[in-house]
C-alpha cells in the first residue's frame, strides 16, 4: 500500500521476482480488460480517460476474477489494492472464497512533495494521460483521505509494517525484504 508515486508497481515487480510469485496490479488488470474490450473493461476506461478513479464494484469484480487464474495460486502480492474499506471487506470475502488470508501488509512512505514530482516526471516521461496536475492532487487527497487510514485496521490485525519509499530502487527493496523477514518471521 501507498500514494501513488511512491514505488508500489516498481517494488510488486522486484519483490514478485525475489519471491518467485505473480505481483496483481489493479493497474495492469485494467489495462488488460480495456485491451480486451471486455464490458467491466469499457466501464474501468471511461473513469481513467477523465482521471478518476475506478469504481469499487468494478475494481473488486476485476480482482476477484483475476484471484481464480491459476499462476495465483503458489502466492502473490497486491499492488493498489485495496484503497477504501469497502475493498478490504471485499478482498477478505474474495480470499476466503478461496480458503485463503493475507500474511502481510507494507506501506510504502514518502513525502507529498517528492511524490508530486515524481508522477510529473512519469507523465512527461511516459505520457500518461490521467497524470495530470489536477488528477495527481485530486488522487493523492483521495488516497489520504481513503486509503491512508486502513493502514490503522491492518495495523490493528498485525499485518502491517510500514517502509520508507524513498531511496534508491534496490535499497527500497532490500528494506521491503528485510521487513518481511522480520514480520513473518
Amino acid at each position: 500500500m501507498g500514494p501513488q508515486g511512491v514505488g508500489k508497481g516498481t517494488q510488486a515487480a522486484r519483490l514478485a521476482e525475489v519471491f518467485g510469485i505473480v505481483a496483481i496490479s489493479t493497474g495492469d488488470i485494467f489495462r488488460a480488460n480495456i485491451k480486451d474490450n471486455t464490458e467491466l473493461g469499457t466501464t474501468a476506461k471511461a473513469y481513467i480517460e477523465k482521471g478518476d478513479l475506478v469504481p469499487d464494484e468494478v475494481t473488486n469484480a476485476m480482482v476477484h476474477d483475476r484471484l481464480g487464474d491459476e499462476d495465483v495460486k503458489a502466492g502473490f502480492l497486491l499492488d493498489g489494492y485495496p484503497r477504501n474499506a469497502a475493498q478490504v471487506a471485499e478482498l477478505d470475502t474474495a480470499l476466503a472464497s478461496f480458503g485463503w488470508e493475507l500474511d502481510g501488509v507494507i506501506e510504502l512512505t514518502a513525502e507529498r512533495d517528492v511524490l508530486i514530482e515524481r508522477l510529473t516526471k512519469r507523465a512527461h516521461d511516459e505520457g500518461r494521460e490521467d497524470d495530470t496536475p489536477e488528477g495527481i492532487a485530486r488522487r493523492l487527497d483521495i488516497y489520504y483521505t481513503e486509503t491512508a487510514p486502513l493502514t490503522e485496521a491492518y495495523a490493528a490485525r498485525g499485518l502491517l509494517a510500514k517502509v520508507d519509499g524513498v531511496g534508491e530502487i534496490s535499497e527500497v527493496t532490500d528494506r521491503i525484504v528485510a521487513t518481511l523477514a522480520a514480520q513473518l518471521g
